[in-house]
């Protein structure tokens, strides 16, 4: 499950980085950016949990 959400990630930021650079697709990119970053935190959050 964690290799899907970082494959999400960097896809949705590759696609916001491509929309920016090109000047395509107005608010849709900084869209793109902010839902990559929420599921980063949730990753980091989630998946840094040890076992004692």
């Amino acid at each position: 499950m964690a290799n899907l959400l970082w494959t999400i990630i960097v896809i949705l930021f590759v696609l916001w980085l491509i929309g920016f650079l090109a000047h395509i697709g107005g608010g849709l990119i900084h869209l793109l950016l902010v839902i990559a970053l929420i599921m980063l935190v949730i990753n980091l959050v989630t998946g840094r949990r040890t076992v004692a």
